[in-house]
Formats: structure tokens, sequence, C-alpha cells
């Protein structure tokens, strides 16, 4: 009973350490490179830089909205 006892722990043992070989060792030589994974949209300053430039050009549109809406509003900036 205590030698399957023993054996079942070697092959956990052998299989905890086959995994973690495999998840962190060297890149094989001669394997094709790994792919590049994709950005989060909050890792991509390009995503970001559009964003804020739709943002800023839909606050634009929503205010010369308003600004047409308001016929007794001559002077918004208020100078």
């Amino acid at each position: 009973m205590a030698t399957v006892l023993y054996l079942l722990a070697a092959i956990g043992v052998i299989s905890v350490a086959v995994l973690l070989w495999r998840a962190f060792a060297p890149e094989r030589v001669g394997a094709a490179p790994r792919p590049e994974t994709a950005k989060a949209p909050d890792d991509d300053p390009e995503f970001l830089r559009r964003l804020a430039e739709q943002q800023w050009e839909e606050r634009r549109r929503q205010q010369r909205r308003s600004e047409r809406s308001d016929p007794d509003n001559e002077n918004p900036s208020g100078s």
C-alpha cells in the first residue's frame, strides 16, 4: 500500500515539474516565435488618442448645437 502512495506521489511531482518547465522554460532553439498577443484597449496609446479625439469632437458638436438652439445667447463666452 505504501509503495502505491509513493508511486502516485512521484507521478504527481513529475507532472508538476513538467508543467512548470513548459510554462517557464526559455524558448526552444529552432522553435517558431510566439505571435504577439493583442493589447487591451487601455494599453494601446493609439486607441486612447483616437478615443480622446472622438470625445473632443463630440463635445464641440454639442457645443455648436447648443449655441444654435439658444438665439438669445449672442456671445456664449461671456466677453
